[in-house]
């Protein structure tokens, strides 16, 4: 093996641990909250500032609560795109793209174990959201993170591309 070829695989298996280490601290942060909602906020809602408040809601659908009942489907739509991504991560380089993706596939996994763990049958658990905006459809750690995770992926995607960096296009690898 080459040294450019040995420090590319050094880059890459950096690389694998951001994301397996951004994800793994994702999905604790999500169960971990998510457990503390379920304990603390059954029986009553916290106002904290401005229109923010925590409130205990069990979602059975998707985003904005789309798509009830289909759990199960959920799940396994949630598995395929964990997999996509995953095989995803070696067109995208540097720590950021990482640091984004892993924050996705954490979130993608916080509530995929919901989905799993809280419900009478595989696939028909319902997602713990909590934070309230009250403008906003009520989300969790794992929601945030998601969305956070994508914005970072599509900005390091964009300037990567205006900088001409080839790992952006996935042509490098």
């Amino acid at each position: 093996m080459s040294a450019e070829q040995s420090a590319g695989a050094r880059e890459r298996l950096t690389r694998d641990r951001w994301i397996a280490a951004v994800c793994v601290t994702v999905l604790a942060a999500d169960q971990a909250t998510k457990a503390w909602a379920v304990a603390a906020l059954d029986d009553r809602v916290i106002e904290l500032v401005w229109t923010l408040r925590l409130r205990l809601v069990h979602n059975t659908g998707i985003a904005f609560s789309a798509g009830r009942g289909l759990g199960p489907v959920l799940a396994l739509a949630v598995i395929v795109i964990v997999g996509v991504l995953w095989s995803w991560r070696r067109r995208l380089g540097g720590t950021w793209g990482a640091f984004g993706l892993g924050g996705i596939i954490g979130g993608a996994l916080g509530n995929l174990a919901d989905r799993i763990f809280r419900g009478a049958g595989w696939g028909r658990g319902a997602v713990v959201d909590f934070i309230d905006l009250q403008w906003w459809p009520i989300f969790n750690v794992a929601d945030a993170s998601i969305t956070v995770g994508l914005i970072i992926v599509l900005v390091h995607l964009f300037l990567s591309e205006r900088r001409g960096d080839s790992i952006a296009r996935g042509t490098s690898e």
